[in-house]
């Protein structure tokens, strides 16, 4: 590899964050990539994937002892659990399995960025102070974003590479076979409620509605992690990243129905996860007759991934300036964001067109 030449090791290569990463690492022109993941992907001249278990330490160690010239480690991997409680074991695993097996052999490594989000702050437990600051106090354990970053502050020390943490909101881009995705929701949810002729409701708790949210471009994104990974003046720091501005579901969700041609009636309270665990005929039906890409209805869209978003009866926003402060100055508009990603869900096929 050049000198020059930078070496990107991509964790969780197939998620919304990690194929959005990717895809900007190679438009930028200077990267080889490794991408790490379960599943695996298809190679080309820039990018290897890896097919590995993370939570085998000794496969993980295995099959990365080759990635001795990785320059950035990008961690962007994520095992669910039923419990808070139950995430922190497999997910701090995953971390310190992949650092553990490619810190030693990778003598160039200069950077290590860690994906985390606003469960930081305690997010996902109820009401949170807003707008949250990456100085803002830690809640009561268990949390394995904390204890991610305190393995990576402390295994840094003395060491010539640096860390950074990234905190963005509730992701939005486009990722086919990534259920975990709130434009996969509300675009399988718009299409389904359309195909059945009956107009969109907001499906969320009483107050969700109207409460103050925002959210974080897929490529945007990106394009900040990159920023945050190559510029010093972001060595071993925490970074929240949004899209720049704030709305109410009050206002987006009627824009969103106008956009699928449907009307909209008043929100009404319901578990997506149990109303739509019948409606894997209806999918596929509208597989078949709109001739979308096959995707199983298991891996369209995490219903209980959107439960969670539309359950936030509270605030849901932080303070994005210190990134700003920092050198990196994009921002997104939510509404066209939404639209944009909607029209390229459409493209690929995952959800039906314009009737």
């Amino acid at each position: 590899m050049d000198n020059n030449q930078k070496h990107a090791v991509v964790v969780g290569a197939n998620g919304i964050i990690g194929r959005n990463l990717i895809r900007h690492l190679e438009a930028l022109g200077d990267w080889q990539i490794t991408g790490l993941s379960r599943r695996g992907g298809e190679n080309s001249p820039r990018i290897t994937h890896i097919a590995v278990d993370l939570l085998d330490a000794d496969e993980s160690r295995a099959r990365l002892a080759h990635l001795t010239d990785a320059t950035h480690i990008f961690y962007a991997a994520y095992q669910d659990r039923p419990s808070w409680a139950e995430l922190v074991a497999p997910n701090l695993a995953m971390l310190t399995n992949v650092v553990n097996a490619i810190v030693p052999v990778a003598a160039g490594l200069q950077h290590i960025s860690l994906m985390q989000g606003y469960k930081v702050y305690g997010a996902h437990l109820g009401p949170f102070k807003t707008p949250a600051r990456e100085t803002d106090a830690n809640h009561m354990p268990p949390e394995f974003n904390i204890d991610q970053q305190d393995f990576l502050e402390a295994l840094q020390k003395g060491k010539a590479w640096n860390w950074s943490a990234l905190r963005p909101s509730v992701v939005v881009g486009v990722a086919l076979g990534n259920p975990m995705n709130l434009a996969s929701v509300i675009g399988v949810y718009a299409s389904m409620s359309k195909e059945l002729g009956i107009p969109l409701r907001f499906p969320g708790k009483p107050g969700a509605y109207d409460s103050l949210i925002e959210m974080t471009d897929a490529d945007m994104l990106a394009r900040a992690t990159v920023f945050i990974a190559t510029n010093p003046q972001c060595a071993n720091q925490a970074f929240n990243i949004n899209n720049g501005d704030l709305f109410r579901w009050n206002e987006m969700w009627p824009k969103i129905a106008d956009y699928f041609g449907l009307d909209v009636a008043p929100p009404l309270p319901m578990s997506l996860e149990t109303v739509m665990s019948d409606k894997g005929p209806l999918w596929e039906r509208m597989v078949e007759r709109h001739a979308l890409a096959p995707t199983s209805y298991a891996d369209v869209s995490s219903w209980r991934f959107g439960d969670a978003v539309f359950g936030w009866n509270y605030d849901f926003f932080a303070d994005g300036s210190k990134l700003r402060r920092a050198g990196f100055h994009e921002f997104i508009d939510s509404e066209a964001m939404f639209i944009r990603v909607f029209d390229e869900m459409r493209r690929q096929k995952i959800i039906p067109g314009q009737a």
